[in-house]
């Protein structure tokens, strides 16, 4: 699980017009499932007007038929859509544009608006996998390495402390304070558990973890 991969540095779109047609190529990193599905959600909600919005992603998965082999022991969930268009023409062509260049942990979605010209099967496969290609060029290719979330949950009295071993540790956290004070964490899988240990430590096993 501490494979690092390749992975989009950021939220990206790139467009173009093909006789007539207008293609969007947006892209995202995700980490899950559920990111990948509520960003193709999002986009679908702001062109509820397109032809077609057609969304490939490659994520993390459980189990299930529908993981494949990825890097090191991690099963990826790779899943793509035609919506409408000529099967096999856009969905397949935008995923493997994710799979040739060895890209997880993201999300695509390529907008079409028809412009009047039918493309046929080999122009919108040149298309649509343009648009993730541009797209990902826009956004950029980082390396990471696997992370995880988990929330500590603790009184206030002991909420300095953790929020101090957060800040000095230089992970990704929120915080929410309400009736107790809770830290949504978010750290490298290898570096996990030590700061799980440290914040049950800190706080003499008072903290909750989940």
């Amino acid at each position: 699980m501490t494979d690092a991969y390749r992975t989009v540095a950021e939220r990206a779109e790139a467009r173009f017009e093909v006789n007539g047609s207008e293609f969007i190529g947006y892209i995202s990193p995700a980490e899950t499932v559920e990111e990948a599905e509520a960003f193709v959600a999002d986009i679908e909600a702001r062109h509820p007007d397109a032809t077609h919005n057609v969304p490939a992603y490659r994520v993390p998965a459980g189990s299930g038929s529908s993981a494949v082999p990825g890097d090191g022991n991690v099963m990826l969930r790779e899943y793509q859509s035609d919506d409408g268009e000529p099967t096999g023409s856009s969905g397949k062509p935008a995923l493997n544009v994710l799979v040739q260049q060895d890209i997880r942990n993201v999300a695509a979605v390529v907008t079409r608006y028809y412009g009047g010209t039918n493309l046929g099967v080999g122009g919108l496969a040149r298309a649509y996998s343009r648009a993730v290609k541009e797209a990902l060029d826009a956004a950029g290719v980082v390396t990471e390495i696997p992370h995880e979330r988990f929330t500590a949950t603790v009184e206030y009295d002991d909420s300095g402390d953790v929020r101090g071993i957060l800040e000095s540790t230089g992970v990704e956290f929120d915080a929410d304070y309400d009736q107790r004070v809770s830290f949504s964490v978010r750290v490298p899988v290898e570096d996990g558990p030590g700061l799980r240990d440290r914040l049950r430590s800190a706080t003499s096993g008072r903290v909750e973890l989940e």
